[in-house]
């Protein structure tokens, strides 16, 4: 016979430094079991798609920027690609290239943040080092490109505000080959650490029903053994002209789609990105970058819905025109939004020391859940 003991309500949050930015967690325990988690979000909220109402179409480009700001590149990619579908134009393949390009190393710097962010909340500092340093190496890639390290405003409607520099290729496979030993150190410190393991397998169970009934994307779903990629699924650019794998869950340490998976997900997609760079790196067609740049974007009457695989999941854009330079409406589908709604069936039954694994195995970014 078990003793029900009384409720408590535990606030976590948002000061709290494993909230991954500025989210209230309320939590109903009893004893340490959490019975019920109440996420309470807004507190980053920077009224994007209001902005986006009352500027031109190239002007929402800075501002896609700070929605997930680990993932800018492909804030921007997302967003030129739905505007370009909309004024029915065809960049040239060169851009597409070099988009792809920017998008992966994106893909890989922004993982790195998860993975070395998830280390120190479960106790392990020097992962976190070890992926600050790899990703300082592509920050300077774009810093080069662009002259930004964060916020880029790259990707142009119908092309890109700069060319790649002359020394990019050249410094792109110097750092592919640098990082592929790097990413074996890290597995061998992390990933496989039997503490880590103890603290992640089993832990979040997040089952492929619920993931999809729950809408969820990206790196979390495919753990939880759902072959679902948009560079695949449903192509954009030029991903359907290279090889590449989709990589899911199996359950390695645990069950399937639990913690680890979802963390050692991303460690798998980091090594698909890189061969998706070095297959780029080496065709990238001659041509102008700015060459199908219009010189003022006015598309006709029309809404258009256009979706890409970022680091977090399926991020859309559904943009209404009325035949103006500025969007009558812009709607993002935001997947660390989406992908948050779960987590509180995540944490049903599990100790409060659980919450913090959970939470940093879903990758948010709030900047992107309160826009």
């Amino acid at each position: 016979m078990s003793i029900k003991t009384e409720e408590m309500v535990l606030n976590m949050g948002p000061q709290h430094p494993s909230t991954h930015g500025v989210l209230r967690l309320e939590l109903v325990l009893e004893g340490e079991l959490i019975r019920d988690v109440i996420p309470h979000i807004g507190y980053l909220h920077r009224c994007f798609e209001k902005h986006a109402e009352v500027m031109t179409y190239p002007q929402v480009i800075p501002y896609t920027d700070r929605m997930d700001y680990l993932a800018s590149m492909y804030n921007e990619f997302g967003y030129v690609v739905a505007v370009e579908r909309l004024l029915e134009i065809e960049v040239p393949e060169r851009v597409e290239y070099i988009r792809v390009i920017m998008g992966e190393l994106q893909r890989i710097a922004s993982h790195l943040v998860a993975l070395g962010t998830y280390g120190a909340d479960i106790g392990a500092f020097t992962p976190f080092l070890f992926c600050f340093r790899d990703r300082e190496k592509i920050l300077n890639l774009f810093e080069i490109t662009c002259g930004a390290r964060l916020l880029y405003n790259y990707m142009w409607v119908g092309g890109l505000s700069h060319d790649i520099h002359p020394d990019f290729v050249r410094l792109t496979k110097d750092f592919i080959k640098e990082f592929k030993p790097n990413l074996k150190e890290l597995n061998d410190l992390l990933t496989f650490n039997q503490i880590f393991v103890d603290r992640t397998a089993n832990v979040g169970i997040l089952p492929p029903d619920t993931a999809i009934n729950y809408g969820v994307t990206g790196p979390n779903l495919r753990a939880s053994g759902v072959k679902w990629d948009l560079r695949r699924n449903d192509p954009y650019s030029v991903y359907h002209k290279f090889d590449f794998e989709i990589p899911i869950g199996k359950g390695e340490k645990g069950t399937v789609g639990d913690c680890w998976d979802r963390y050692y997900m991303r460690v798998l997609e980091m090594y698909e990105s890189l061969k998706i760079i070095e297959q780029a790196i080496d065709n990238i067609p001659e041509g102008d970058v700015t060459s199908a740049i219009p010189k003022r974007i006015k598309p006709p009457e029309g809404q258009i819905y256009a979706r890409v695989e970022n680091p977090r999941g399926e991020l859309g854009y559904f943009i209404i025109s009325d035949g103006s330079v500025n969007p009558f409406r812009v709607k993002v589908r935001a997947p660390s939004f989406v992908n948050m709604e779960v987590f509180g069936e995540l944490c049903k039954d599990h100790l409060v020391a659980d919450v913090v694994a959970i939470l940093g195995s879903i990758d948010i970014v709030l900047g992107e859940i309160d826009r």
